[in-house]
């Protein structure tokens, strides 16, 4: 016989260490057509990329009060900004805390840009994975 109360969740785990993702900041791919991408996104999908990129706010699970936006966009075929990497597409992450990041992926073996770049919205960083899928990290500014 089931009970009629309803099951309690356990609350999360929350990990200490920073230097850790948050989620998804950015998705941004190359096409070759992309103002006809962009208005098939947006018909289809509801993604409108006016040329800032279409923004998808969202909180964290953790700390409800803290909001954040997942930023959708297409990039010419012809940008530069995905470099060296060899794929049509570059995920952004959000990070807590960029310098704990970086520091625990140098030990650990990761390839990192040594480009930085800052911003009056945040720090930016980049790393590789084993594919050499180029990854941008980014800090918002508090």
């Amino acid at each position: 016989m089931q009970s009629s109360q309803p099951e309690k969740s356990k609350p999360p785990v929350k990990m200490e260490q920073r230097g850790r993702i948050l989620g998804i900041g950015g998705v941004f791919f190359k096409s070759a057509n992309r103002d006809q991408m962009r208005e098939w996104y947006a018909k289809h999908l509801g993604l409108a990329d006016k040329g800032q990129g279409a923004m998808l706010p969202w909180r964290e699970h953790d700390d409800p009060q803290k909001e954040h936006v997942t930023v959708w966009t297409v990039f010419p075929d012809s940008t530069k900004y995905f470099d060296p990497s060899p794929a049509p597409f570059m995920i952004n992450y959000i990070v807590d805390d960029m310098d704990a990041l970086l520091d625990r992926l140098k030990q650990e073996g990761v390839k990192i840009d040594a480009k930085r770049m800052d911003e009056s919205y945040g720090r930016f960083a980049w790393i590789y994975d084993v594919d050499g899928n180029k990854i941008e990290l980014w800090q918002p500014l508090p």
